[in-house]
């Protein structure tokens, strides 16, 4: 049977490669851009805050960030789900995501396993399913938690790592590395905004 990075990383914190600094900076750059698309689709109810945190919890799942983990957990909770819809979430268990989510989940799963380069074919369909206004706003969901974890991971395995249970996929002179790395997002923010002014595609593959 073939082991999946995330059944490594749920078997020992290993197999799955943490987000390297320039990574990170494209992360942010398509976090920035599409952020908006998120607060506007729900401003429009046309998402609600359970659907935003399934999809958070859900690239938070793939990628194993602890920090964003806990926060979003507290979130979902605030927005009507509880806690054993989360904890299935937080296992990649999808039995009480509602069946129209489902499509919208599973592409935020596939997003992070591609390491932000979803197919063509699965943003497509998340654009006929959806409409173009709420697939920007499951975009712009995906991609704000995948800045949140970039950055958590190191952070949370930071602190953890003080306390002795540092997250076994990560090292010291990652962490530093990363933490210093931050000093690039407003360099990244200048560079969506620009690229936005020009009309640069949002996604492209």
């Amino acid at each position: 049977m073939k082991v999946t990075e995330q059944q490594k990383i749920k078997d020992g914190g290993l197999g799955r490669k943490l987000y390297s600094v320039r990574e990170s900076y494209w992360i942010s750059y398509n976090g920035i851009r599409t952020l908006r698309y998120m607060f506007k689709a729900k401003k429009n109810k046309e998402m609600s805050s359970k659907f935003i945190e399934r999809l958070m919890l859900t690239v938070t799942e793939v990628n194993g960030c602890a920090i964003c983990s806990y926060a979003h957990s507290k979130r979902a909770l605030e927005s009507g789900m509880n806690s054993g819809e989360i904890q299935n979430m937080l296992s990649g268990i999808m039995d009480d995501v509602p069946s129209d989510e489902l499509a919208a989940v599973m592409f935020a799963q596939h997003y992070a396993d591609t390491r932000g380069n979803p197919t063509h074919e699965s943003w497509q369909r998340i654009v006929e399913i959806y409409g173009m206004n709420r697939a920007m706003g499951i975009l712009g969901s995906i991609r704000t938690i995948m800045m949140g974890n970039t950055y958590g991971i190191p952070w949370s395995s930071f602190f953890n790592r003080l306390r002795g249970r540092a997250d076994p996929r990560s090292s010291l002179l990652y962490e530093v590395e990363m933490m210093l790395g931050t000093i690039l997002v407003p360099f990244s923010v200048i560079h969506a905004l620009i690229s936005g002014l020009f009309g640069r595609a949002i996604i492209s593959f």
